[in-house]
């Protein structure tokens, strides 16, 4: 409530000063204040969840009177006392009447200990007095106020009405006519008017006081028949009733008002909820399918045959062809359909659109981005995996053949190296067995370098997740385990024929030399073997030429080892010789060597035959090799067009998105014009992607004649598409803003060129030192602060200059002109999000203000509104739509049902949750 001073207080007080109040003891005066007051005061005590029965009983200890003040004022009293004596009560009665002099009310007579005494006199004036401050002072019609207000506007609303004069607050309202008039005026329907008498005043007084207490919510504070059985009835009591139709009446033109506007304001959010629905739900579809594609791209379980591998490139092939570019589409879409949004959101003086949380643009994006490094990575993990299993081939091949020859030549050597035959042997086969030893060393050290190329080759089987790891790491370990225990025993004999060899002298030196040199010529051999045997595999005609060069390097050394096969041979022959000669006694074969020469020519010319097959294979991999070039230069060509076409393209787009030739319109028809260009070159991107297929059949990794991959190429021509979608959805968007702001074609083309001239580096958005820089050269004044003129422009400068355009920049406002320029945050301004700025405030649009206002005037000047309010002043669609989203109210007034439409409607323009 507002305060008066005292000489208001005194206007319209002067007149009770005269009262005559040994009148208030006047029988049926005091029986008809008394029930006028009390029901009075009861309608205001319901909404505090209390009522008196009798007043001047129930205000005597002060607590119910505090809480009828604090009611009516909307304002918290002092803290009452609960005590039950008499100073306790005058002390609450006293907190009262403050109050109520703080209001600048002059109480006359009235002290705390008559109200306490139950002084009835005192206590109604008391309460005239209440009902005078709150319900009748601020009354005011045509310069009148109070009284004469109140009067006023009964003798307008009533003057339509044939037997009805109003001119005072007494005998003019005896036959019940006024009260009815004013019923009927305001609510029609609720009163037949043409069937009431004059001559019949119970009748009409009934009649009134019953419809008032039914539908307009007045309770009934008199009995008709005190007002007839009275010569002059209580002026007072019918002031404190009329005064009730009065604030029941005074909002009803407002509230049809306010219902109106709470309609067209609830229209346009009902249609932007669609659209954010609509957003919402292809948004939702389109994650949904990333988020299911996605975990089939980061699959990586691999398969154990080249055939499964080459079945799961298929299958992505057709993941690329067939799926993915629909939703490439949905997706190109889904940003024009955001873009729209916005802008009908904008042009409605609605905040921006933000979208539940996951499905930004920027979430959508994130999550496509997501998709292809996923894809791309699928892409490059099937080719390697292709790669891997084709050296897991190879691998596992040479692991089988170099482990096959080492167990064989391992085979019975644990059994040799556990003899004791020297312990009968004679002093020459004592010798003859430290030679052959000696021997056997040299051929183990010699396959030293096989075992360690084994467990080389298992390691790197394991390390490339071969299938079969288990069965290659056994038979390796086994290997290992074979080697070392050799090892052991190779050292312990060598040990005991040692310790032998001190009582033996004699050696057959010939055997010896025998020995020696077959056994690395074996091994020789046995390596020869194994090379040319080998399997290869390579990727260019360099390496094919490699192998080749060092097969002819291979086979120029076989004149030389044909010579020391000869020298070999000659050595057992020389053995035979003097054999034969002195007719040695020989126990046996070679003590030294288990090799002879028929296994020496035996692998010789095996050696012999390998060869020419070895120049076959090389030959037929150089022809392959040749085929596969010309795949690689015949792609080449083609990306190095292809894609310097789509880098121009980008370009240009880009020219033509930031130059001014013609109108929007024009502009737009050229984009179109050039989409359609674009779209007819897909089938040259076709044809690279059947050339790419080609390529990954043919199992070819690189290409040294492009620096293009067909991924570039893919994802190059997708954003060309996306480019010039975005561009034509930009101008469209253009053409929006100006239709709906009535910006003329001189004022855009004005816009354009000092966004142009701003946008430095052609990005198509302005930094905040380039839109402060813009604004100016618009011609707004940003300050003139020589200290100041860097060229950049700071959050401060940035407020001041939206101060002098006219804005009060609090830090909440400075925060919400920010969210309007750059709603996502991110360190630019876009031209659509400049012209916007340029026209927005020109449009005569709704605030969160006024539909509150609107709101209040529906509630009855109430802090909240009830569901049968919003049904009686909506219509049907949009008051189910407030009741459905209005949070429950919780003041400390609140009442069962009522609904807070302050949160609700600052709600609307995006000033709290909804």
């Amino acid at each position: 409530m507002d305060h008066y001073d005292s000489q208001q207080t005194n206007d319209y007080m002067q007149p009770e000063e005269d009262w005559d109040r040994d009148l208030l003891l006047d029988p049926a005066w005091e029986k008809q204040q008394r029930k006028t007051f009390t029901a009075w005061c009861n309608s205001h005590l319901r909404k505090a969840g209390t009522q008196i029965e009798n007043i001047e009983e129930d205000f005597r200890d002060g607590l119910k009177l505090m809480l009828l003040l604090e009611v009516i004022s909307g304002e918290r009293l002092a803290k009452p006392e609960r005590g039950k004596m008499r100073v306790h009560k005058i002390s609450n009665v006293n907190k009262a009447l403050d109050f109520i002099a703080s209001k600048g009310v002059k109480l006359v007579s009235i002290g705390a200990e008559e109200i306490v005494d139950g002084n009835v006199k005192m206590t109604l004036g008391m309460i005239w007095t209440i009902i005078l401050r709150f319900a009748i002072q601020d009354i005011s019609v045509e310069e009148t106020s109070a009284k004469e207000g109140l009067l006023l506007w009964c003798q307008r609303k009533t003057a339509p009405y044939k037997n009805v004069n109003i001119q005072n607050f007494h005998i003019s309202w005896k036959d019940g006519l006024g009260f009815c008039a004013l019923i009927h005026r305001h609510r029609p329907e609720l009163i037949d008017y043409g069937k009431l008498r004059k001559d019949d005043p119970l009748t009409n007084l009934n009649t009134a006081f019953d419809v008032a207490e039914k539908y307009l919510d007045i309770p009934k504070m008199l009995d008709a028949e005190d007002i007839v059985g009275t010569a002059r009835p209580d002026e007072k009591a019918i002031m404190t009733y009329v005064s009730s139709f009065y604030h029941a009446f005074s909002g009803a033109q407002k509230a049809e008002t306010a219902a109106n506007r709470i309609c067209k304001v609830l229209a346009v959010n009902q249609e932007n909820e669609q659209l954010m629905e609509d957003y919402e739900k292809l948004a939702s579809d389109l994650l949904e399918w990333i988020r299911r594609t996605i975990p089939w791209l980061e699959n990586r379980a691999p398969e154990n045959t080249m055939h499964a591998m080459q079945q799961k490139l298929e299958d992505f092939r057709d993941y690329r062809r067939l799926h993915k570019p629909p939703k490439v589409q949905e997706k190109c879409q889904l940003e024009i359909n955001f873009n729209t949004l916005q802008t009908k959101l904008r042009l409605s003086n609605r905040p921006a659109f933000m979208p539940s949380e996951g499905r930004m643009v920027s979430d959508i994006n994130n999550a496509w981005g997501c998709l292809e490094q996923a894809e791309k990575g699928y892409e490059e993990w099937l080719l390697n995996e292709i790669r891997r299993l084709e050296r897991l081939d190879h691998l596992a091949e040479k692991f089988r053949q170099k482990a096959s020859i080492h167990e064989a030549w391992t085979d019975g050597k644990e059994a040799m190296l556990r003899q004791k035959d020297y312990e009968t042997a004679t002093l020459s086969e004592i010798k003859a067995l430290l030679k052959k030893h000696e021997a056997f060393e040299s051929d183990l050290a010699a396959h030293q370098d096989r075992v360690e190329q084994i467990a080389a080759i298992a390691q790197e089987l394991n390390e490339l997740d071969y299938y079969d790891s288990p069965s290659v790491n056994a038979r390796c370990q086994k290997i290992c385990d074979q080697w070392d225990n050799l090892g052991a025993l190779t050292q312990k004999r060598r040990e005991a024929l040692e310790r032998t060899e001190k009582l033996l002298e004699t050696i057959d030196q010939l055997y010896l030399e025998y020995a020696k040199r077959a056994a690395p010529f074996n091994n020789w051999m046995e390596g020869a073997m194994e090379d040319l045997q080998d399997t290869f595999i390579v990727h260019t005609i360099e390496e094919i030429q490699g192998l080749t060069t060092a097969h002819e390097q291979f086979k120029a050394t076989l004149p030389d080892a044909d010579k020391e096969r000869l020298a070999i041979l000659g050595i057992h022959n020389e053995v035979s010789k003097i054999v034969q000669t002195y007719h040695v006694n020989m126990a046996g074969s070679n003590p030294y060597t288990t090799i002879t020469p028929q296994e020496i020519n035996g692998k010789w010319d095996h050696v012999r035959q390998l060869v020419p097959r070895r120049d076959q294979a090389l030959t037929e991999e150089h022809a392959r090799q040749q085929h596969n070039e010309r795949l690689r230069k015949q792609f080449g060509a083609q990306a190095n067009v292809i894609g310097p076409w789509i880098q121009t393209k980008m370009e240009e787009i880009g020219r033509i998105s930031i130059e001014m030739h013609g109108t929007l319109e024009d502009q737009l028809s050229h984009l179109r014009q050039y989409e359609k260009s674009i779209v007819n070159y897909k089938p040259k991107i076709d044809q690279l992607e059947g050339d790419h297929q080609l390529i990954q059949e043919a199992l070819i990794f690189d290409n040294k004649h492009t620096n293009y991959t067909m991924e570039h190429i893919r994802v190059g021509w997708e954003q060309l598409l996306t480019t010039i979608a975005r561009t034509i959805n930009e101008v469209e968007n253009q053409i929006l803003t100006r239709d709906a702001k009535g910006i003329s074609q001189e004022q855009m083309n004005e816009f354009r060129a000092s966004f142009n001239h701003f946008d430095r580096d052609h990005s198509g958005t302005l930094g905040p030192e380039e839109f402060k820089a813009c604004l100016i050269s618009l011609g707004y004044d940003i300050g003139n602060d020589p200290q100041k003129k860097t060229g950049m422009m700071d959050m401060d400068d940035f407020r001041a200059c939206l101060i002098s355009m006219g804005y009060n920049m609090g830090e909440a406002e400075f925060a919400r002109i920010m969210s309007i320029v750059d709603p996502n945050r991110l360190g630019v301004v876009t031209f659509q999000a400049f012209i916007d700025f340029m026209s927005r405030e020109t449009a005569d649009t709704d605030t969160a203000d006024q539909v509150m206002a609107s709101f209040k005037i529906l509630a009855g000047d109430k802090n909240y509104i009830t569901v049968d309010e919003l049904r009686r002043e909506l219509p049907p669609d949009q008051a189910e739509y407030c009741i459905a989203r209005m949070a429950p109210y919780t003041g400390p007034d609140a009442v069962p049902g009522a609904l807070d439409y302050m949160s609700f409607s600052t709600a609307l323009y995006g000033e709290s949750d909804l």
